[in-house]
C-alpha cells in the first residue's frame, strides 16, 4: 500500500477554511467568517464567490455532481445529486451558484414528517450550514444542509441540533461572565464518539436474509465458543481486519475525521473507533461520514459493517459512547475541576447544572436512544439499564455531600478544606475508578452518555443534553445575575441543587435487581422499552422545555413522536415478515428433509432387523421441535394479521406485547432445530460460521 503522510493528506478531500482563504478575496472570506462567528446571514453576491470556489475545488477534485447533504428523520442521510454541467451553444459549461449552493429543493413528501404536512405537499427546502464543512466523495460535491418544511417546520436532526448549540452557547456565556470572563465570546459543546460495530464475511452475510433485511440475525443457536473467555476484547487484531481498518482510517482522515482508536471489543467479530473530540455539530456529521465509510470500506474488504444495536443473541450488541463537554473559545474546559477555588466555583456550577439537566429529564434522554433494535441492547448486562442515572466518582459524590451538608470536607490527599461561601475545594481529576455500568458518567472533564445505539445519530441525544443543560444554566444566571452576595448565593444554588437532584447519582452497580429496586424508591423512571419511553415525549414538561428554548413547536414535538412510533412498528413490521418468509421457506423445510432422512433410516434399520432405538429418539425430539416451530409459526402468523390498525401507541403496544413474545417462540424452537438438525440440511451459516467468518 502506498505510504500515506497524515498531515499532508488529512482532511484532503474537504472544503476546509484554509483552501477557502486561499480561493476567495479576502474581503468575501471575511464575510464567510463573520457568519460563521456571529451568525449573521451570507449575502448573495458572497454566495456566488464562495460557490464558484466551492465548484472549481471540487471539479479539481474529480466532481461532476453537487448534492445538499442531510439528515431526515429516518435515522439516515439523504442526498440529491445534480450536475455541474450546463448548456451552452450546443456545448457545456459547468456552473454552480450562490443560489443553489445556498438553497436547495428536494422533494419532501416521503420523508417522515408525523403529520405536519399533508403527502400531496411536496415542498421542502433544504439550507446550507456553513458550520460543517463540504466534501467531495464519490464524483460529488457533499454540502452539509439543514431540511424543513414548506411552512418552516423541521423535518430533520441537524436543525434543532444546532438550535440546541445556540441556546446552550447564550446560557454558558452568561454563566462564565459571572464569573469575570470578559474575553470569551463562545462556548461550545464537544462531543467525542465511539463507535462500535461488527464485521462479516459478504459471502456468509448474504446467505442470511435476516441479516440482510433487519440487520440483526432473527434465529441462530449459540455457538460452542463466544466471548466466555474475554480473549478477543483488546486481542490481536486478526490480518484481514487491520487491513481494513488501516483503510478506514485512511479513509476518514482525507475526510478530516479525527479517527484516533481502534481495537478489538467483547464479543466475537466486534470492533471499536474512536474520533477526537470537535464541535458537537461537526463530531455529528462526522460520525455520519464514518458509519457511511465504514460500510463502504468493508464492502471494498469482501466484509459487510453491522451497525445494528444487537445483531446476535446472547452475544455482546453494538452502541455508541457519547462523549460530551463544555468548551470556551479560549480553550477552556468548563467541566474541568480545575485548581483554584475560583475555577472550583466555576466547574460546581457547570457540573450542577449537568445533573439538574440530568434528573429532570430523564424521559428525555432515554427517549433520545430509543429504538426497536436498542430495545433489544439496554438492560442486557452489557450496556446501561433503561433506568438513567449518574456517575460522579466516590471523591466528587463526597465533595457534594459536604457542599450539600455545609460541613467540612476532608479530601483524601490533602488537609481539611472548608465548605463555605468564601471558598469551594480543590477537586481531584480521575480521583475514582470508572463505572462502565452507568449510563451517564463523569469521567475526570466529560460526560460520557452510553445508552446511544450503535446504528443511531448522535443528534438526539446531544440535542436533549444541550437543550436541558442551557435550560438550566438560564435559571442558575437569572438568579445570580440579580445577587447582592454573588459568593454565598452561589453557594446556596450549588447547594439547592444538590439537595433537589441528588436521587440521580448513583455509582454502584447500575446491572443489578438492587439497584432498580433503589431506583423505584428514588422515583426514578424505568422504562424499559421504546413503546414504554415514548409517550412521555409530549408530556408539557418536556414540550415546554423544548418551545421556551425555541427548539421546537409543541407541533413538531408531537410529530416527532408518532414519527418514533410508526418507525417502531414499520421496525417490528418488517422483522416479523422477514422471520416467517425464514420459517416456512428455510427452517421448516430443512426440518421436514432431515425427519423424512430419519425415517427412511429407521426403516432401512427394521428391514435390517436393528433397533434403531437411538434413531427414533432423535426423530422423535426433532418431530417434537418440529411441531412446535409449525404451530408457534401459526400463531405468529395468525397474531400478526391481527394486529390493530389507528392509534400509533396502540399499535407499537400490541407489537412489544404479543408479536415480540410470538417471535420469540418461533425462534426458540427454529434454535432447538439448529442443534439437532445435521449441517447439511441446515439452510443458513450458524453463529459459529458467522463469528469466525474475518478471523483469518
Amino acid at each position: 500500500m502506498e505510504k500515506f503522510d497524515i498531515t499532508e493528506r488529512f482532511a484532503e478531500n474537504v472544503f476546509t477554511d484554509a483552501e477557502m482563504e486561499k480561493r476567495l478575496p479576502e474581503k468575501v472570506f471575511s464575510a464567510y467568517k463573520k457568519c460563521i462567528e456571529d451568525n449573521e446571514p451570507l449575502a448573495f453576491p458572497v454566495a456566488d464567490e464562495i460557490a464558484k470556489a466551492m465548484k472549481d475545488w471540487a471539479v479539481e477534485k474529480g466532481a461532476t455532481h453537487y448534492t445538499h447533504w442531510f439528515q431526515p428523520m429516518t435515522g439516515v442521510t439523504a442526498e440529491k445529486h445534480d450536475g455541474f454541467i450546463e448548456p451552452c451553444g450546443g456545448g457545456a459549461i459547468l456552473k454552480f451558484s450562490g443560489k443553489a449552493l445556498v438553497k436547495g429543493e428536494p422533494d419532501a413528501s416521503s420523508f417522515p414528517n408525523g403529520g405536519l404536512r399533508a403527502t400531496f405537499e411536496a415542498r421542502g427546502y433544504t439550507a446550507w450550514d456553513p458550520s460543517s464543512k463540504a466534501f467531495v466523495m464519490d464524483g460529488s460535491l457533499y454540502i452539509p444542509t439543514v431540511f424543513c418544511s414548506y411552512g418552516g417546520e423541521s423535518l430533520d436532526k441537524k436543525t434543532p441540533l444546532l438550535k440546541s448549540v445556540e441556546v446552550l452557547e447564550k446560557q454558558a456565556l452568561r454563566i462564565v461572565k459571572l464569573f469575570g470572563a470578559k474575553n470569551v465570546k463562545k462556548v461550545y459543546s464537544t462531543v467525542g464518539v465511539e463507535q462500535e460495530y461488527f464485521l462479516v464475511d459478504k459471502e456468509v452475510y448474504e446467505k442470511r436474509l435476516d441479516l440482510a433485511t433487519c440487520g440483526r440475525t432473527l434465529f441462530g443457536a449459540q455457538p460452542p465458543k463466544g466471548q466466555e473467555l474475554e480473549d478477543h476484547y483488546f486481542g490481536k487484531i486478526k490480518q484481514r481486519v487491520w487491513e481494513y481498518m488501516k483503510d478506514l482510517d485512511r479513509e476518514l482522515w482525507k475526510y478530516g475525521v479525527y479517527a484516533k482508536t481502534k481495537h478489538n471489543e467483547v464479543a466475537p467479530a466486534q470492533h471499536e473507533l474512536a474520533s477526537v473530540y470537535t464541535t458537537t455539530n461537526l463530531a455529528v456529521d462526522h460520525n455520519q461520514i464514518t458509519m457511511s465509510l465504514m460500510k463502504s470500506v468493508a464492502n471494498r474488504h469482501g466484509m459487510v459493517c453491522l451497525l445494528q444495536e444487537k445483531p446476535f443473541y446472547g452475544v455482546n450488541g453494538s452502541g455508541k459512547h457519547n462523549n460530551w463537554s463544555l468548551a470556551t473559545d479560549a480553550g477552556v474546559n468548563l467541566l474541568e475541576p480545575g485548581d483554584t477555588p475560583a475555577e472550583n466555583a466555576q466547574f460546581l456550577v457547570f457540573l450542577t447544572a449537568v445533573v439538574a439537566a440530568v434528573d429532570e429529564y430523564q424521559d428525555l434522554l432515554r427517549i433520545s436512544v430509543a429504538s426497536a433494535g436498542n430495545d433489544h441492547r439496554l438492560g442486557a448486562n452489557e450496556a446501561p439499564p433503561a433506568i438513567v442515572s449518574m456517575f460522579v466518582g466516590e471523591e466528587l459524590d463526597s465533595v457534594l455531600d459536604a457542599i450539600e451538608s455545609g460541613v467540612s470536607y476532608v479530601g483524601k490527599d490533602a488537609g481539611e478544606i472548608t465548605v463555605g461561601s468564601s471558598i469551594l475545594p480543590h477537586i481531584p481529576k480521575d480521583k475514582t475508578d470508572r463505572n462502565r455500568t452507568s449510563p451517564f458518567a463523569f469521567t475526570g472533564n466529560k460526560f460520557e452518555f452510553r445508552m446511544v445505539g450503535s446504528n443511531m445519530s448522535v443528534a438526539d441525544a446531544n440535542t436533549v443534553i444541550n437543550t436541558a443543560v442551557a435550560d438550566e444554566l438560564g435559571k442558575i444566571a437569572d438568579e445570580l445575575e440579580k445577587s447582592k452576595d454573588f459568593k454565598s448565593d452561589l453557594n446556596e444554588v450549588i447547594k439547592r441543587l444538590i439537595r433537589e437532584h441528588r436521587r440521580i447519582i448513583f455509582n454502584g452497580n447500575n446491572y443489578s435487581d438492587e439497584w432498580k429496586e433503589e431506583a423505584g424508591r428514588r422515583g426514578l423512571l424505568n422504562l424499559p422499552t421504546t413503546v414504554d419511553a415514548l409517550p412521555h415525549l409530549v408530556r408539557k414538561k418536556n414540550i415546554d422545555l423544548f418551545a421556551r428554548n425555541g427548539i421546537f413547536t409543541e407541533s413538531e414535538v408531537k410529530s416527532r413522536c408518532d414519527i418514533r412510533f410508526e418507525s417502531y412498528i414499520k421496525t417490528v413490521d418488517i422483522e416479523t415478515k422477514t422471520m416467517l418468509k425464514i420459517a416456512k421457506r428455510e427452517v421448516i423445510p430443512a426440518a421436514i428433509a432431515f425427519q423424512k432422512e430419519l425415517a427412511e433410516e429407521i426403516a432401512a434399520l427394521k428391514a435390517a432387523d436393528m433397533s434403531a432405538k437411538s434413531e427414533r429418539d432423535l426423530l422423535g425430539k426433532v418431530s417434537e421441535m418440529f411441531d412446535g416451530l409449525y404451530f408457534a409459526t401459526e400463531k405468529l402468523e395468525e397474531d400478526f394479521a391481527k394486529a390493530p390498525k389507528g392509534e400509533f401507541y396502540e399499535e407499537a403496544l400490541y407489537r412489544k406485547d404479543v408479536i415480540l413474545k410470538d417471535m420469540a417462540e418461533v425462534r426458540k424452537y427454529a434454535d432447538g432445530l439448529e442443534e439437532r438438525v445435521g449441517k447439511s440440511f441446515w439452510p443458513f451459516p450458524t453463529y459459529a460460521e458467522i463469528l469466525t467468518s474475518v478471523m483469518y
